[in-house]
């Protein structure tokens, strides 16, 4: 199913660009995190879910890159960015083999199905 985005020609021109400029930084950060590693968490600092994915990925001895922005006072705009790239409205973001796998919750399954160890297992 697609995601609703706002069509560019429904966006004025004079502010297009400032659009696809906002926090674009932390975006092609992530951008090249995911391009470039097999795992990669996106986090927050005071959030215990992020932690707790990370603890799952170090048990199972998964190397991983680990993206923290901000904490539930500060960044919460730059973070916005991120929801608004992927879709995923919580934190963490875990992308494995540079694919959006969801959360917490999403990568708990995926390991207890053996999904994960398949996955980094093969090719790509």
């Amino acid at each position: 199913m697609p995601r609703y985005i706002l069509d560019e020609e429904r966006i004025h021109p004079a502010i297009r660009d400032r659009i696809a400029d906002n926090n674009r930084d932390i975006v092609e950060e992530v951008i090249a995190a995911v391009a470039r590693d097999a795992v990669v968490v996106v986090g927050m600092a005071q959030n215990p879910v992020p932690r707790r994915a990370r603890r799952l990925l170090d048990a199972r001895s998964i190397a991983y890159t680990y993206l923290e922005y901000g904490s539930y006072l500060n960044l919460w705009r730059r973070r916005n960015a991120l929801k608004m790239w992927t879709g995923w409205p919580t934190f963490p973001m875990i992308f494995v083999r540079g694919t959006l796998i969801g959360g917490c919750a999403e990568l708990e399954a995926l390991v207890a199905s053996g999904e994960l160890e398949r996955t980094l297992a093969s090719e790509g």
